[in-house]
């Protein structure tokens, strides 16, 4: 299943920051390895106020909007496949702090399925028709990811889908594709972001230990890849067709696209193929990439007080 990048292009900023209601606790201890300068993982209490949000939050961007709505909209689903994916063999893993970790994955994904199930309500409340959308992802999701697909399989399915939105949170810093944000999204954004970096080893470190096989892990990323981009694009499509753009508009909202970011890779070099190529190395690991420290970066610019220590 899926979940990002949270954005996938920029426009010019908005102006004025609404408010964000934040408190934090720690529900996990510390990763495993007394050497890795990894943070805790941590379920905040946050909640967002999305009454402001204008319809096209982009930058005034309809195609950037939807683009981002086409991904988020699949959080509140995925979230809980992947809670229920490691969930599943949480018994078999003899590790505490591992399964310490898992339980703070768990904590957190609950909140962020929370958060965007809100996030759909405020599409709804803006006209935007997604329940028939959504309900066909969940028939999907049921029917053939949990149904047919054996266990160890939709876990790897999760492992490749945390790499993948590890990549969209290190993207949505460092190459600041949120700044164009209305206000209350790029802090919801900064935030989920932030804990995906948090727990991107979770998934991945259980699936070692419940089968390391790299056939498995391969196969999990195929399945991650096709369902991820295939939603994320008939999402973001069931949104655009609701504009009722021309072709002359969608061009230009393209070409605007493209003089605000003219260096952008897109979504695929950025997002699918850096993942698939990384994650094709026998010997990968998400800590590979010592990016923990944007978590803290993300969740201060954000207005989200991180956990304490």
């Amino acid at each position: 299943m899926t979940r990002p990048d949270p954005v996938a292009s920029s426009a010019p900023a908005p102006a004025t920051a609404a408010p964000v209601t934040v408190t934090a606790t720690t529900t996990a201890a510390a990763p495993a390895s007394p050497t890795a300068a990894r943070p805790r993982i941590a379920a905040r209490k946050v909640r967002f106020d999305f009454a402001a949000v204008p319809r096209h939050w982009f930058g005034g961007s309809k195609v950037a909007t939807h683009l981002a709505n086409g991904v988020n909209m699949l959080f509140p689903q995925g979230e809980r496949f992947f809670v229920r994916s490691v969930n599943h063999f949480l018994d078999r893993i003899d590790d505490p702090e591992l399964v310490a970790q898992a339980r703070g994955f768990f904590g957190q994904e609950g909140k962020h399925a929370s958060a965007h199930d809100d996030y759909n309500d405020m599409l709804r409340a803006q006209g935007y028709q997604i329940d028939r959308f959504l309900a066909a992802y969940a028939w999907w999701g049921r029917e053939v990811t949990e149904r047919i697909m054996p266990p160890e399989l939709r876990l790897a399915t999760t492992a490749a889908a945390e790499h993948f939105t590890a990549i969209m949170a290190e993207n949505a810093f460092k190459k600041q594709i949120l700044a164009a944000a209305h206000p209350t999204m790029k802090s919801l954004l900064q935030w989920h972001a932030a804990e995906e970096i948090e727990h991107k080893s979770v998934a991945f470190d259980v699936l070692q230990r419940v089968n390391p096989s790299y056939a498995l892990r391969l196969a999990g990323m195929v399945v991650a890849t096709v369902q991820l981009s295939s939603w994320w694009m008939l999402g973001t499509l069931t949104l655009l067709r609701q504009e009722r753009l021309s072709l002359a508009e969608l061009r230009a909202e393209r070409d605007g696209i493209r003089a605000t970011r003219p260096d952008d890779e897109g979504i695929a070099r950025r997002v699918f193929l850096r993942g698939i190529r990384e994650y094709l190395r026998r010997d990968f690991h998400p800590a590979d990439n010592d990016n923990f420290h944007l978590a803290e970066l993300l969740l201060r610019d954000s207005g989200v007080v991180a956990a304490s220590a």
